[in-house]
């Protein structure tokens, strides 16, 4: 529930929280930044041809006697390495976002709404990439990317889960003390 301060600002109901811009920008900026790169990145400065500039040489100086073939498998498996990480850096990022959010419906359903966004953005991602010329956009790299944003959600999820369980026990053995 959302009440006015003494000042007249709205607060939200998490404890010091205070629903103003700054608040807003602090909790959404990141995510809407890591947004805009990942369609940076869906553009044809990202695309295979460029990335193999830094990663084949890369390969090259860690095995001189490495194959073309092989080459081109661990490239391929960069690019879909980074595909997975970088979603699951937008679900964390969501989930902060949604989780310290001053919207109850927010923080209850932060993280469906966390997926939906990843899912969002996958598809979006793949729509745009289609259209450029250089890149390839494939219903299976927004399944590796809605892959990736689920993982970013579980660590989420484990990290809270862990979280509680360490206060709950810090809690029990204070209560024991006295």
């Amino acid at each position: 529930m959302i009440e006015r301060s003494e000042k007249g600002r709205e607060t939200a109901n998490l404890p010091g929280e205070v629903a103003t811009w700054r608040g807003r920008a602090r909790r959404y900026l990141p995510l809407l930044l890591w947004i805009g790169f990942i369609l940076f990145a869906s553009t044809g400065s990202l695309s295979a041809t460029n990335t193999s500039r830094i990663v084949r040489p890369l390969l090259l100086w860690l095995n001189p006697d490495i194959t073309e073939e092989s080459l081109l498998y661990a490239h391929l498996v960069v690019r879909k390495t980074a595909h997975l990480f970088e979603y699951a850096v937008l679900a964390v990022l969501a989930a902060r976002a949604f989780l310290t959010s001053t919207r109850a419906v927010l923080r209850r359903h932060w993280y469906a709404v966390a997926f939906a966004l990843v899912a969002l953005v996958a598809v979006l991602d793949e729509y745009h990439q289609s259209f450029v010329e250089t890149r390839t956009g494939t219903p299976y790299d927004s399944l590796i990317d809605v892959t990736g944003g689920a993982l970013g959600l579980a660590l989420v999820g484990l990290w809270r889960r862990l979280r509680y369980k360490k206060s709950n026990r810090a809690g029990r053995a204070q209560a024991l003390k006295f």
